[in-house]
């Protein structure tokens, strides 16, 4: 599928007049989970032509579109960007950790990453992972589960945990948030992981209650250790300097 989401982002280049400056996925394909019939989730960094940032107008800042093929794509300006980089935007931040690049402006990733490690706030990037954990876990609380909730559920739970107890952006890569688990735990996710892989996205799989209060305990110690994080370090003068310099790109 690789050649026809290049196309299609060089198709919203032509029709949009923007530049794609950084284009990956996002999604359980990413993440290392996919089920056979999952989307691909592209998500994309654009900016316009210098002069379209001169009007004193609001404008859309935003680009979607959804293919026969299911290419689910969604992506955000420059502008926009840097908005949500202020407020340290933990999907911003997981796109410049994404293990499948489809497109990218190597001197804008260069200018930007430094900011984004910079900006990163565990605390709000905690909280954000909380909040959706614990909305998963009541997704998992029953007899049969379907599967894809099971995975959100680990996913953003693990990464609570990682980012507690490493302190840094956390890995996009599904499996390398498995270095916190006990190898008991590790085994059920990673037998839960090759199953996935040959069922589809509306599976429903018998609870494992073991793992469920695995996920309760981890959401638990995720939710008391939040509250102690540090906030991010953002630069406003920093990052200013930065926009003007990607604008000349």
């Amino acid at each position: 599928m690789t050649p026809k989401i290049k196309e299609k982002i060089k198709e919203v280049e032509v029709t949009r007049g923007v530049e794609v400056l950084l284009a990956v996925e996002s999604g359980s394909r990413a993440w290392g989970f996919a089920s056979p019939d999952s989307d691909y989730d592209i998500r994309f960094i654009y900016r316009h032509e210098k002069d379209w940032y001169l009007s004193p107008w609001d404008k859309d800042e935003t680009i979607e579109f959804m293919t026969e093929d299911d290419l689910d794509g969604s992506g955000w300006d420059l502008r926009k960007t840097f908005h949500l980089l202020l407020k340290s935007n933990a999907a911003l931040l997981s796109w410049f950790y994404s293990p499948i690049i489809y497109t990218e402006n190597a001197k804008f990733v260069e200018l930007f990453k430094p900011l984004a490690d910079a900006c990163f706030s565990p605390v709000a990037v905690s909280y954000h992972y909380l909040s959706m954990s614990k909305k998963y876990l009541e997704a998992c609380r029953s007899d049969e589960v379907k599967l894809k909730s099971y995975f959100y559920c680990l996913r953003t739970a693990l990464t609570g945990k990682w980012i507690i107890e490493k302190g840094t952006v956390p890995p996009v890569l599904f499996s390398e948030l498995l270095v916190l688990v006990d190898n008991e735990t590790r085994t059920k996710i990673e037998n839960l992981v090759a199953l996935k892989a040959t069922k589809g996205e509306a599976y429903y799989h018998p609870n494992d209650w073991e793992l469920f209060e695995f996920l309760e305990k981890t959401i638990t110690y995720n939710e008391e250790k939040s509250k102690g994080l540090r906030g991010g370090n953002a630069d406003k003068k920093e990052m200013e300097r930065v926009f003007r310099e990607i604008l000349k790109l």
